[in-house]
């Protein structure tokens, strides 16, 4: 069975698995990153606020709202082409080639992400201030201005 059979079976692509996604909607700062081949992405190594501006016990905090946060990712996928009834924001960007980091709690796959207009996703938001570095979910990420995640 190939990958994209397979992303699009279970929703989770396995991790370490290479993949792209074709991003079409966007919940928040963090994902997930609704991919027209069927995954939902919940960007690694980060954390932002909720889309209701709290922050979950546990999780790392930033200072920007969650609405900035998602927007902010939203521009980074190529803007905002409307919204769908359930408040995800419809985008149309570049496709992301992206590294599964497994399971990210129901149907989505944790992944480290890049474009070849914005680089690695992840590290462009931590950089910005919309998100924080969380060690829990990927103690390895680096961010450097020319490289990305590595």
């Amino acid at each position: 069975m190939s990958l994209l059979l397979l992303a699009a079976a279970s929703m989770i692509v396995p991790a370490g698995a290479r993949f792209t996604c074709t991003p079409v909607a966007v919940w928040d700062g963090d994902g997930p990153i609704w991919c027209a081949e069927g995954p939902r992405i919940r960007l690694a190594g980060i954390a932002a606020r909720e889309i209701d501006g709290s922050c979950r016990k546990g999780h790392p905090c930033p200072g920007e709202s969650g609405r900035a946060a998602r927007d902010h990712l939203v521009q980074l996928l190529g803007g905002a082409r409307g919204t769908r009834r359930t408040g995800h924001v419809v985008v149309r960007g570049p496709v992301l080639t992206c590294r599964s980091n497994g399971a990210a709690r129901g149907t989505r796959t944790g992944a480290f992400c890049r474009s070849a207009t914005t680089g690695d996703l992840s590290c462009a938001m931590v950089r910005s201030g919309y998100a924080l570095a969380w060690a829990r979910y990927d103690g390895k990420l680096v961010c450097r201005s020319d490289q990305g995640h590595s």
